[in-house]
């Protein structure tokens, strides 16, 4: 893919992240991560210079794919030449109807290269709006991974880690050096997988579910009681009878808590009207 950039005059913008991947056995461990099969719809964000893309259009079905940088185009015209399966769109993919999206897409699976100055809004965004997304296959920072991924009672353990819990299955597949990018990046970066078909539990409010995973890592030095006082201004028996309904110790802190307790705790405080809809 350089003979192609450097052909065109490209020059990398720092603005929009781009770090670009081109090595073909990685592409492919990539396509195979995500489980892609000639029946998938792939959404991708940040087309970059189409080498993901390409190995992804030789397994699925369909790929659209969104790109920023327009200066990418006759980059990517020659790169994807011959692919019919390919839409490339060039718009910002965060200014976009996720749901409209959806509705034109059916099920799909997101699969991508992430620019890092995206990454947790990106992931998040999925994670509480999307409704046919099955899986999110995406290359992110590392330390960003291990939280992604993380387990309760450690130090990358934190909201978006409860978050993505309660949606689905979170896996770190495999770590990425900095030097298979070009540029090379300042940090190393891994594969991350987030399977909505798997793991996940139900709960009875999103939003009491949102309000209790902030609670809990309000501050992570104080116990989830005086957390609780805090964030929803109750009084202390109150906070320690939520407490004792959800069969939480006294003196817990909210980092401690697996996403399943943290799930329990915010049924509670939907029953009891402390979170409304």
């Amino acid at each position: 893919m350089e003979d192609i950039l450097y052909k065109h005059g490209f020059g990398f913008k720092k603005k929009f992240g781009q770090n670009f991947l081109s090595d073909t056995n990685l592409l492919r461990a990539i396509v195979a991560d995500a489980n892609v099969t000639d029946t998938s719809t792939v959404l991708e964000i940040g087309t970059g210079a189409g080498a993901l893309t390409r190995a992804l259009a030789q397994k699925a079905k369909r790929v659209v794919s969104y790109e920023i940088d327009k200066d990418l185009k006759p980059v990517l015209e020659e790169s994807l030449a011959g692919l019919e399966n390919v839409e490339v769109v060039f718009r910002d993919f965060e200014k976009e109807n996720l749901q409209k999206l959806e509705e034109e897409l059916g099920e799909y699976s997101v699969v991508a290269n992430l620019p890092y100055y995206i990454t947790t809004p990106l992931i998040m965004r999925f994670a509480e709006e999307a409704k046919k997304c099955l899986s999110l296959t995406v290359m992110v920072q590392e330390e960003v991974a291990l939280r992604l991924a993380a387990n309760a009672n450690t130090a990358d353990y934190g909201a978006i880690t409860a978050a993505l819990a309660q949606r689905g299955e979170t896996q770190v597949l495999r770590k990425v050096p900095r030097n298979m990018f070009t540029p090379r990046p300042n940090v190393d970066s891994a594969v991350v997988k987030v399977d909505f078909t798997k793991g996940g539990f139900e709960v009875k409010s999103a939003k009491a579910y949102k309000a209790a995973v902030r609670c809990a890592f309000l501050s992570r030095r104080k116990t989830l009681e005086n957390n609780l006082v805090n964030a929803f201004r109750l009084t202390r028996e109150t906070a320690k009878e939520v407490l004792r309904a959800t069969g939480i110790e006294e003196g817990a802190r909210g980092e401690t808590l697996p996403p399943k307790t943290l799930g329990a705790l915010s049924d509670i405080l939907f029953d009891r009207g402390i979170v409304k809809e």
